[in-house]
């Protein structure tokens, strides 16, 4: 029984990204001011590894990221936009 256990618990910290999934945030970002906007978004938010997806939305003035959170995570993603000089936060 003793071996069982320390085999599960062996295997749960082994596998602990496999716990890691992708997960998706909207961003708010309010200065987006043209059209061409949403391209260097876009374009910032692709560049950060674990990104699967980014979709932004002039209209809207916000981005859905789907992303991997054991390689990034949504303090990483607001960086990449304000680098860009598009700052941003996310929507609860």
């Amino acid at each position: 029984m003793k071996k069982l256990v320390a085999l599960a618990a062996l295997a749960a910290t082994l596998s602990a990204s496999a716990w890691a999934g992708p997960k998706t945030v909207t961003l708010s970002v309010p200065g987006m001011t043209c059209a061409a906007c949403p391209i260097a978004v876009k374009k910032a938010l692709s560049r950060v590894a674990g990104v699967h997806k980014a979709e932004v939305s002039y209209e809207k003035r916000e981005a859905v990221v789907t992303f991997d959170d054991a390689r990034t995570s949504a303090e990483a993603l607001t960086r990449a936009t304000a680098n860009a000089g598009y700052p941003s936060t996310v929507k609860q």
